[in-house]
Parts: structure tokens; sequence; C-alpha cells
């Protein structure tokens, strides 16, 4: 279905949000996206590059893709700014498991942009605030310079969100931590493994770690998700290039409950 770019936002260098909306109205009211499910970005005479759903701006009817600048596809997107057209399928994929949200506490935790699938669900958990638990944001990005939705950060903070940053490597005048996001799972506090879920996305090591340190503090792999965005192409898991153990990515996933995942996801340069 054809899409139309209605804005763009600069996040960080080399990474924005294209808010896209359907061109057919009718196209547009039947959509809709669970939070972590994935469309599929077509240019024509260019390919097509999988992008999770960053989030919804209802006032536009708009569905927004966060998208970092790197190969042909994602180049091409860059170039279009605002009126651009391109095409759009989906949504493919599982989604975060948020109907298991409720009565619980729900940790979030983010690598750089792996923040962009994450954003749908602390949404949907800030939205229905008063059937969860405690609710944490634990983000660790690269440099101050990368803080991914920054601004953002400080609303859910204003709404109830409780958000601690991390980066790996500080600028001059930064004053908060230091550290990779693994460390702010070990210092988490209060945290009741009996009745928590802790949802996870960024580079597969980080996951891994992030994994680790959530079982160190008392959560079995079953209160673990992660979501996996591992070389999709072809969303329907033909290709094979998403193959990971015997899950294809694209269609399996990308959100998967950790105890399917850890045997593959522990098994270094896999």
């Amino acid at each position: 279905h054809s899409v139309e770019v209605i804005d763009v936002v600069q996040e960080i260098l080399g990474v924005a949000t294209y808010h896209l909306r359907f061109t057919d109205p009718a196209v547009r009211s039947d959509y809709f996206c669970a939070p972590g499910r994935f469309n599929m970005l077509y240019l024509p005479g260019v390919g097509e590059a999988a992008i999770s759903v960053s989030g919804r701006d209802v006032a536009t009817d708009a569905w927004l893709h966060t998208v970092r600048t790197a190969g042909g596809v994602t180049q091409t997107l860059a170039g279009l700014g605002r009126g651009g057209k391109l095409a759009l399928r989906g949504p493919f994929g599982t989604a975060w498991p948020i109907e298991q949200f409720a009565g619980r506490d729900v940790v979030f935790v983010a690598g750089g942009i792996g923040l962009a699938p994450l954003r749908p669900a602390v949404e949907w958990a800030l939205e229905h605030r008063d059937q969860l638990g405690r609710i944490t944001l634990l983000y660790g990005a690269r440099s101050p310079g990368t803080i991914l939705y920054e601004a953002q950060l400080n609303a859910w903070r204003a709404r109830g969100l409780f958000v601690d940053v991390t980066v790996d490597r500080t600028d001059p005048g930064w004053l908060g931590r230091v550290g990779v996001v693994t460390l702010l799972v070990d210092r988490l506090r209060p945290l009741d493994p009996r009745n928590s879920i802790l949802l996870t996305c960024g580079p597969d090591v980080m996951m891994r770690y992030v994994a680790r340190s959530a079982l160190d503090r008392g959560l079995s792999e079953e209160q673990v998700w992660v979501s996996l965005e591992r070389n999709m192409q072809c969303a329907v898991g033909f290709c094979g290039h998403c193959q990971l153990g015997p899950a294809f990515i694209c269609k399996d996933g990308p959100v998967f409950r950790y105890d399917r995942m850890s045997p593959y996801l522990n098994t270094e340069d896999l």
C-alpha cells in the first residue's frame, strides 16, 4: 500500500523518525500494528527494508518508524523528505506480550536504537498505568549525544515512568551514569522477581548479558522477552537470511520469550 511521509523528525545523527500515513483512507482506517511488530518499507527501484514500528501519532493517523541511515533503502528514504511517497506492506512478526503486564512490575531494557521497538510497549504501559505495578526503563547509549528520544524520556518521567540512563563513554558536562546498561539491571531497586516481566531490545550481546543479570536477580527465563532483528529481508521466512537455530526471526519473531532463544543467543559468534 502507498504511504506518504507527512513528517520527519531528526532524532540523533544518522537516525530519523518517519511519520508515514496511508494514502488510501480505507487502508488507513483498517490498519493496526501491535507493539513490537514490523513493516517492510519498499522504495521502488531500490529495494525494501524491515523496520519496526516505533509509535503512532493519533492526531495525524500516522505510523512512526525510527530508522538509522545505512544501506541503499534507508539512504533513499532519508532523501525523500515530507511529501515523499513509498510503499509499505505489513504488519509482520510477533508482538510484545502486553497482555501479561496486568498486575506486574514491568522492566524495559534498551540499548541504542533498540529503544525504538520498545517505545510502543512503553506507551501502552503508561496508558494502562492503573493496571500495572512499577514501570521502569533502563536505557544505555554509546555517548550523551546518541541518546534517543531524549525529550520523550523526560516526558515519560513526568508521567510516572522510572527512567535510568547510562552511557558507555562520557562527554564534558555529562553528570549522569557511565557504564553498560546491565549494571542498571544489577542495581535496580526495588525488584520483585516473583511478579516482574522484563523486555529487552538492543545488540545481541547486550541482550544476552541483560538476560543473565535478570536471571541472577531471580527472574526466570519465562519472565524475560527479547526482540531480535537479525538480517530480516523477506518477512515471510522464505529467503532464510534471518534463520537463528530452528527459528526464522521474521515470521517466528522478532519478539521471543528468552527460554526459546537462549541456547542460540548464548552461543558465541553464531
